[in-house]
């Protein structure tokens, strides 16, 4: 069974900076990657489709697929686990979330709805309009 994760981006203000940021790691030949502490315990859950949704100025806004998990040493030179993520980052229908540390796990039940795409692959348009006419019954 699928399960997801939910994740503060850090620093983003939205999801073209997130992209921006991503992209950088990218063009130096990095992977994708989030250090965190431990290893998730439900880590073959993950693996089996799983995404972690950022949450960017309180509303969870835009998935990524994790793609693996990797042993690293962090920045303060301990032990850690790398969240390998696919470069694609897929818009969500933005949902407020309460701000926490760290990550959380997110069932699969609980996840919002992919937003939908025009035929090039972009958002048909800014998310929060979208989530306006979608509370007000338009979409």
């Amino acid at each position: 069974m699928t399960v997801h994760l939910k994740k503060l981006s850090v620093g983003a203000t939205s999801i073209d900076s997130l992209r921006g940021w991503q992209q950088r790691y990218m063009a130096a030949g990095q992977p994708i990657l989030h250090p965190t502490r431990n290893r998730p315990k439900r880590a073959a859950e993950l693996l089996d489709g799983g995404s972690i949704y950022w949450i960017i100025k309180g509303k969870m806004q835009v998935r990524q697929r994790i793609t693996d998990l990797i042993e690293i040493t962090r920045a303060d030179g301990k032990p850690g686990c790398g969240i390998v993520l696919h470069p694609e980052l897929i818009p969500v229908w933005p949902r407020q979330v309460r701000i926490f540390q760290g990550w959380r796990y997110l069932e699969a039940s609980d996840t919002p709805d992919d937003m939908p795409v025009s035929a090039d692959g972009e958002a048909p348009m800014p998310a929060d309009m979208a989530a306006e006419l979608r509370e007000l019954g338009l979409l």
